[in-house]
C-alpha cells in the first residue's frame, strides 16, 4: 500500500456494490480533511480506529497515508463493507485479516470494544442522526484509550451545533475547526468517565400498533413509526397470507412484526443493509413475542436470498443515497424484488407521490395496480410475472 498515494486511493475507488452513478462519487471532501487532521497526531504505533467510512476512503486512505499498518474500521452499511474490500482488492490490498508487522490491513468489527480498545486516534465520519452520534461518541469514550483524540468530520450544510452538544456529553474538550472545501472537522479529546454499562436499545410502545418497537441509534426513524409506514399498515388486512413474506429494507421491523402478528403461518425475513436496522428489528420481533416467525438479515437489497423463494414482499424504499436525493436505491430494491419473488407474488410498496416509480415496478416485477393513495403516499401492488 506504500506505493499509493492519497490520490490514487480516491481515484481507484468505487462504490459497488452499492448504486453508482455520474453524479455519486465514492469519497468526499471530508474524506480527505479527517485524514489530513489525522497526520498531526498518528505515528507509526499509533492504533488508528475508522467509523462510518462509506466505501473505504478513510481504511484505505490511512494505510497509504499515515504510516501505519492497521486499520480496525467499524461500518454500519453491509454495502461499505463489502465495497471497502472491493476497493482493498483493487489497491493490492486483499486481505481484511493482516499479519501483523508484514504487510497493511484492515479489520472489520462491530463498535465496540474490539474494535475501539486500545485506539489512540478515531476517525469518524458524522452519522445522521445525533442518537447514532451518542452511541458511537459514548463507545469511544468508554473503550478508547487515555488520551485518544476523536476527529469527527462532516459536510458543513448537514453539521449542527447539536453534534456539539452531543461531543460534550462524552469528552470534556470539543473543538470545531476551520471549514475547507464545504467540511468541517470537529476535535473531541479529554474523555468524561465512561457513563456506565454499554447502552441498550430505546424502546416505545406505539400504541396505535399494540406494539413495542427497539431502535439503536443508526436506525432510520428511531423508535417511531414512519409516516409512510403507517400508510402501507392501512392495506396490511388486504395483502394475501404467504408461505415466506420478507420486510425489504425492514428500519425497526415494524412492518415485519405487523405482518407476522396478522399471519401466524407464514415465516417473515426482516433484511436491511444496516447492522443497527437488523439488530433493532431483532429487538423489536423478540419484545412482541414474534422472535420464533421473525428471522432478521444483514444483506444487500436480498443479495443472498434465492430466486423465487418469497410469495410477498413488503418495502418502504429509501429515495436518498447518504445525503443525495436519487431513486437508485428503490429502482435496486424493485429489481431485487423481481428476482427474489415466486411466480404469482406480491410486492406491495408505499413512496412519495411525486416519485414515478409505477413504470419501473411494471417493467421490473409485474403488473402493478396502485391500491391506494393520500396526500403524500401511494401504495402500489405488484405481481410477479408467471414464465410463458
Amino acid at each position: 500500500m506504500a506505493q499509493n498515494s492519497l490520490e490514487d486511493v480516491f481515484g481507484a475507488l468505487r462504490r459497488h456494490p452499492d448504486v453508482e452513478a455520474p453524479n455519486l462519487q465514492a469519497w468526499d471532501a471530508t474524506d480527505r480533511l479527517l485524514l489530513e487532521a489525522a497526520a498531526d497526531h498518528v505515528h507509526a504505533d499509533t492504533s488508528v480506529a475508522v467509523i462510518g467510512d462509506r466505501y473505504g476512503a478513510l481504511t484505505l486512505g490511512a494505510l497509504a497515508t499515515l504510516g501505519i499498518n492497521t486499520v480496525r474500521v467499524h461500518q454500519d452499511l453491509i454495502t461499505g463493507e463489502r465495497a471497502l474490500r472491493n476497493n482493498a482488492a483493487a489497491l493490492g490490498l486483499d486481505t481484511t485479516h493482516p499479519d501483523a508487522g508484514t504487510r497493511p490491513g484492515f479489520e472489520q468489527l462491530p463498535l465496540g470494544e474490539d474494535l475501539l480498545a486500545g485506539a489512540g486516534i478515531v476517525l469518524l465520519q458524522l452519522p445522521k442522526t445525533l442518537a447514532e452520534l451518542d452511541h458511537i461518541a459514548g463507545a469511544v469514550a468508554r473503550h478508547a484509550a487515555p488520551g485518544a483524540v476523536l476527529l469527527a468530520g462532516g459536510r458543513v450544510k448537514h453539521m449542527s451545533l447539536g453534534m456539539n452538544t452531543v461531543l460534550e456529553r462524552h469528552f470534556a474538550t470539543v473543538q470545531p475547526q476551520l471549514a475547507r472545501q464545504k467540511s468541517r472537522v470537529i476535535t473531541a479529546a479529554d474523555a468524561r468517565e465512561a457513563p456506565g454499562p454499554e447502552p441498550v436499545p430505546a424502546v416505545a410502545h406505539l400504541a396505535e400498533l399494540n406494539l413495542d418497537v427497539a431502535a439503536h441509534g443508526a436506525v432510520f426513524a428511531g423508535a417511531k413509526l414512519d409516516i409512510g409506514t403507517r400508510f402501507l399498515l392501512t392495506f396490511l388486512t388486504g395483502m394475501p397470507a404467504a408461505r415466506h413474506a420478507v420486510d425489504l429494507g425492514c428500519g425497526t421491523g415494524i412492518l415485519a412484526a405487523m405482518y407476522a402478528r396478522q399471519n401466524p403461518g407464514s415465516l417473515v425475513t426482516a433484511t436491511d443493509q444496516s447492522a443497527a436496522a437488523v439488530a433493532s428489528a431483532q429487538a423489536t420481533a423478540t419484545a412482541n413475542g414474534l422472535a420464533d416467525r421473525v428471522s432478521v438479515l444483514q444483506d444487500d437489497a436480498m443479495s443472498t436470498l434465492p430466486d423465487g423463494s418469497a410469495d410477498l414482499i413488503l418495502l418502504n424504499p429509501p429515495f436518498h443515497l447518504g445525503a443525495a436525493v436519487h431513486a437508485g436505491a428503490g429502482i435496486k430494491m424493485f429489481e431485487a424484488a423481481g428476482r427474489v419473488l415466486a411466480a404469482g407474488g406480491q410486492l406491495w410498496t408505499v413512496f412519495n407521490r411525486h416519485l414515478n416509480y409505477l413504470p419501473a415496478l411494471e417493467r421490473l416485477v409485474g403488473p402493478t395496480t396502485v391500491k391506494g393513495q393520500n396526500p403524500k403516499f401511494t401504495v402500489a401492488v405488484s405481481t410477479k410475472r408467471r414464465a410463458g
